[in-house]
């Protein structure tokens, strides 16, 4: 059976089914928790995605919160960078969500085919960073950014999946809706947010804040200029005791060519308060120093560790 076969295969409707006004025209996408088509709005005339939550007459609670907050997290949100979301409702107890239809591929299917070149993986650092500043503004705080969560579309990057997402009270400056702990276990028993990519904080069981998006972004503009994200380990634990305490490979010493410039970016990430720290880094990582803009000295043995920073980052007020 090829992998069309097998999709199809898992998917609940079948072309032609409908939900509300949309006509299904293609199984997309399924995962855990929901399964995306290509459809047709038959009021408006235009190709959209439907995301279901699968299985959702027998969901959890849980999961139709994971699914109502996406909703809620990217209404509050108006950026070209994050997925727009056009209508939500439910149908027969099925909740749905339509989206805009993106044609790409996500940023973990391009890093199939090794690393991103320098200058091409800064700019889309840039862009995912434009949109986290959007998002940290309207007080929402992704909580689960990785490569598979960001689509390289034709109109550029989309950053997806806001189902983990925090959303603070901007008034208030409170977390809206029940508290989440970032190590609570989900309904299949992993720990919520993705493990290579969690801050120190997340790892810890501590709160979770806007650092915890950005030292994301640090994380995947390694992995997409070394081949490989910067930290390792044969299990969970391992992996978590890596975040915690073991100090990445400097880039330099990993991709020729590789400018100081960009492991002091990388660091920056890890450390930021704010994505304001560093979104004015340009679209390029060669030639000047891409934080200052100042000449950048090739002087790769001085710069600190990632780990380090990393490590001084997740303890520090705490």
């Amino acid at each position: 059976m090829g992998a069309v076969s097998r999709l199809v295969a898992l998917m609940s409707l079948s072309v032609g089914d409908r939900i509300g006004r949309y006509e299904i025209l293609a199984p997309v996408g399924a995962g855990s928790m929901g399964e995306v088509y290509c459809a047709r709005d038959s009021q408006l005339e235009r190709s959209v995605a439907v995301k279901i939550l699968t299985s959702s007459r027998h969901g959890t609670a849980r999961q139709l919160e994971r699914f109502q907050r996406e909703a809620r997290a990217v209404a509050r949100i108006t950026h070209p960078h994050i997925c727009t979301i056009h209508d939500v409702g439910e149908v027969n107890g099925v909740p749905f969500l339509v989206m805009e239809l993106l044609e790409g591929e996500t940023l973990a299917e391009r890093l199939e085919s090794g690393p991103v070149p320098v200058d091409r993986a800064v700019a889309l650092a840039a862009d995912i960073a434009d949109a986290l500043d959007a998002a940290h503004t309207k007080g929402v705080v992704h909580r689960d950014l990785k490569p598979s969560n960001v689509m390289l579309a034709g109109g550029g990057v989309k950053l997806l999946d806001f189902g983990l997402a925090q959303l603070r009270d901007l008034e208030q400056g409170e977390t809206v809706g029940r508290s989440t702990n970032s190590l609570e276990l989900t309904e299949y028993g992993t720990v919520l947010g993705t493990v290579p990519y969690m801050a120190p904080e997340q790892v810890e069981g501590l709160d979770s804040d806007a650092r915890t998006d950005i030292f994301a972004l640090g994380v995947i503009l390694y992995e997409m200029c070394a081949g490989r994200p910067p930290f390792a380990g044969r299990s969970r634990a391992s992996l978590m005791a890596a975040i915690l305490t073991h100090a990445p490979q400097p880039l330099p010493s990993l991709r020729d060519g590789a400018p100081a410039s960009l492991d002091r970016i990388v660091q920056k990430l890890a450390g930021a308060d704010s994505i304001r720290d560093v979104i004015a880094f340009p679209k390029t990582a060669s030639g000047a120093d891409a934080l200052t803009g100042a000449p950048a000295p090739v002087d790769a043995q001085q710069l600190k560790e990632l780990g380090v920073a990393i490590h001084k980052r997740g303890m520090a007020g705490h």
